[in-house]
């Protein structure tokens, strides 16, 4: 009986030419597998830089996030803090503004990223924003022209924001370059400077990865930045005035002023059988506030106008910007508060409407 002849082994040479196969991918010839392997060890580097020891979780590193220049930087935001809530809800909070105040343009924004970088969408927020035509190309193709179209938008905010001693903490490579920090920076500059009708969460901060190329090696270093603070020091950051000295100082001196303001209002808003003997919460749906303008200004205020009975928070916003309309239509100064804080309780806010009409209508019967 004659025995199975010996399996060939022919089979091992394929084999043989799949591990080539494998290792031409990551070569090939000398010049290609070189070349492959640059950019393999490039990859390894940056990922076994950014997780260090130092780093609690993996960053995902791209390849085009590696392939950097000597002495080159690229910062990306740590996985965790994108998913952080508070951060989540500030991306959309100030989505949702830049698609409001541009919603007559038919722009729409849907990553802040993306759409704000080549300083197209910037350029009409601006002009929307401050009222003003910036002398820049309409549509920019080449870098050079996006470039030049952001330092012409950038140096407008400049020229906005810095007499306010607000930090500028981005430029034209940092916005051109997708940098969403610097870009999230610009815009709640932006929202706080314009008073944007809207409630940023309060302490975002975020954890900031950086790479940088030294000598052929990619290192790493973690920052935090703080993206926003309490909304009160961004609104009042460098217009403190005599109602934080009050509350900062002088609690008794701001209890007598607020028994002059309930003593003021309760003159007029008497003359409709109302009576406030809270200053913080009888405002706050703006209601009273309509009704002491119309009172103060000697006319009725069509009840169309405003919600008598207001439900939501956005019908109580109605009514408070409502009333600062009236206030300016009445040669007064655009409040420094804004309805949302109003509506939301913050005595401060309040008592500084309420002073506002109160220095020029105090001496009226």
């Amino acid at each position: 009986m004659s025995s199975a002849p010996p399996r060939s082994p022919t089979p091992r040479a394929p084999r043989m030419k799949k591990d080539e196969s494998f290792l031409g991918k990551l070569g090939g010839t000398l010049a290609r597998k070189k070349k492959a392997r640059e950019v393999t060890d490039l990859q390894e580097e940056g990922k076994s830089a950014i997780n260090s020891p130092m780093t609690p979780a993996l960053v995902d590193v791209h390849p085009e996030d590696t392939q950097l220049e000597e002495n080159e930087e690229r910062t990306m935001i740590d996985p965790t803090s994108r998913d952080d809530p508070k951060f989540k809800e500030l991306v959309k909070v100030l989505l949702d503004w830049i698609n409001d105040v541009l919603a007559e343009e038919r722009i729409i924004v849907k990553q802040l990223e993306e759409d704000l970088y080549d300083g197209q969408v910037l350029q009409k927020l601006l002009e929307k924003l401050a009222g003003c035509k910036l002398n820049v190309a309409e549509v920019t193709q080449s870098e050079i022209g996006q470039k030049q179209k952001l330092q012409t938008v950038l140096e407008a905010v400049r020229d906005l924001l810095r007499p306010h001693g607000w930090p500028l903490s981005w430029n034209v490579d940092s916005i051109h370059g997708k940098n969403l920090v610097a870009i999230l920076h610009l815009l709640v500059s932006l929202a706080m400077h314009f008073r944007a009708p809207i409630r940023l969460p309060e302490h975002v901060t975020v954890q900031v990865v950086v790479v940088r190329k030294r000598e052929g090696l990619l290192h790493s270093s973690h920052i935090s930045e703080e993206l926003t603070t309490t909304t009160e020091m961004m609104m009042g950051r460098f217009e403190r005035d005599a109602f934080d000295t009050l509350f900062d100082h002088a609690p008794d001196k701001l209890n007598l002023v607020k028994k002059s303001l309930i003593t003021f209002v309760n003159k007029h808003l008497n003359k409709l059988n109302l009576e406030v003997t809270d200053l913080e919460t009888q405002f706050a749906d703006g209601v009273y506030l309509v009704l002491l303008l119309g009172l103060l200004e000697d006319y009725f205020v069509p009840l169309h106008n405003f919600y008598l009975t207001p439900e939501s928070f956005d019908q109580k916003v109605h009514n408070v910007a409502f009333a600062f309309e009236l206030m300016l239509d009445g040669g007064l100064k655009k409040p420094k508060a804004r309805p949302e804080d109003v509506v939301n309780l913050d005595l401060k806010s309040t008592l500084r409407v309420l002073y506002n009409l109160f220095t020029k209508y105090k001496d009226m019967e």
